[in-house]
């Protein structure tokens, strides 16, 4: 496949018959002007990879789950995708500015909500990081360092790549199927995680 210039048709049908490279190498196609769009909108570089990551997990999943239909329109969808993206991040912002006065702290009567977590509610929060933790240990080397590395120590799927040594939809592929494995054994372990 190196070498050649294949449709995106084609890379779309390899990556159907189990070619996992396939639809690394249709998405670097296209990184680029993604990445241009994404930045152009949002004005944060940060903010634009982070999201970049989001949709280009979203694509895939699309793909896997048989939604996409290949009308010859690959890019036209994934900067639909991407600008839908940016619109919920943009009314997410919008919502993290109104704060109630619930949400700050104080009820109905302007006083200070001191109530503290029940002893009951701690356990249960400790007992699900913890399952969490054991479901991690569980999964593949691979796939448990980009999960540490994403949720503990908040780094960009960019940064990630990076510090691992591999492209970005490599690390993307890595979390994806890290949730998909975690999300298989909350099942077949029958665990109650929030």
């Amino acid at each position: 496949m190196k070498g050649t210039m294949l449709s995106e048709h084609a890379l779309l049908e390899l990556y159907q018959q189990g070619n996992r490279e396939a639809i690394s190498q249709l998405l670097e196609r296209h990184s680029r002007r993604l990445r241009d769009y994404m930045r152009m909108l949002v004005k944060d570089n940060d903010v634009a990879d982070d999201l970049m990551q989001e949709v280009l997990i979203k694509v895939v999943k699309v793909i896997d789950e048989g939604r996409y239909t290949d009308k010859g329109r690959f890019l036209p969808w994934l900067l639909r995708i991407a600008h839908n993206r940016v619109l919920d991040h943009f009314r997410a912002q919008k919502q993290v500015k109104s704060v109630s006065e619930s949400s700050a702290g104080f009820d109905v009567l302007g006083n200070m909500n001191l109530a503290e977590p029940s002893i009951e509610d701690t356990l249960i929060s400790e007992q699900q990081a913890a399952e969490v933790r054991m479901l991690i240990e569980m999964l593949p080397e691979e796939q448990r360092e980009v999960v540490r590395m994403r949720y503990y120590e908040g780094l960009s799927f960019k940064e990630i790549a990076d510090q691992t040594g591999v492209s970005i939809n490599t690390a993307l592929g890595r979390m994806r199927y890290a949730l998909i494995n975690m999300r298989q054994m909350i099942k077949e372990k029958n665990l109650a995680i929030c």
